[in-house]
């Protein structure tokens, strides 16, 4: 099978299983991951996620930059264009019947890359990582990461997938 063919086949498998997902679960907000994910013995991933990027990528939207490009490119105001926000924003790429606690000023959300938690947050589940995939936590991989950091993207830069996984990665140092 030639690459097109597979990475096909693995996007609509990616669109398939996320449209099962957003059935199925609801997203339940930044503040709600970090009442465990915020404990310095367990990795404290919360603050890694505040001081990361993705934290901020809504408010990046409002820079000058950002509304230089959309005055050139036909948008009115990138911190509200669809365009910008499939992308910079969880709460407005999501059904609004599926924000169930997370908050329009999240950014990329924890939710944004590891799934809505409504269904895996429960500690138990989240001790058995088969049990929380199959509960809707979703695991980084290439392919989630390039929806968004791809050459559509105006302000596209190599994108590599092992670097970024290494920079934003906050593990659980009690996980073996």
């Amino acid at each position: 099978m030639n690459n097109i063919k597979r990475s096909l086949l693995i996007g609509m498998a990616l669109l398939i299983a996320g449209a099962a997902s957003a059935q199925n679960f609801r997203y339940i907000g930044a503040d709600n991951c970090k009442t465990c994910h915020n404990k310095p013995e367990t990795g404290a991933q919360y603050d890694h996620w505040v001081k990361d990027p993705h934290s901020q990528s809504l408010k990046i939207l409002s820079s000058e930059k950002a509304v230089e490009y959309g005055k050139e490119n036909g948008i009115a105001n990138p911190a509200t264009d669809d365009k910008c926000l499939k992308c910079h924003s969880t709460f407005h790429a999501i059904p609004s019947n599926l924000r169930n606690g997370i908050k329009e000023d999240e950014g990329v959300s924890c939710e944004g890359c590891h799934g809505p938690g409504s269904s895996y947050r429960g500690p138990a589940i989240m001790r058995n990582r088969t049990l929380a995939v199959r509960q809707g936590l979703i695991l980084q991989t290439e392919e989630l990461c390039t929806k968004c950091h791809n050459p559509e993207n105006p302000f596209h830069k190599e994108f590599d997938f092992k670097a970024a996984f290494e920079k934003t990665a906050h593990p659980d140092p009690t996980r073996k």
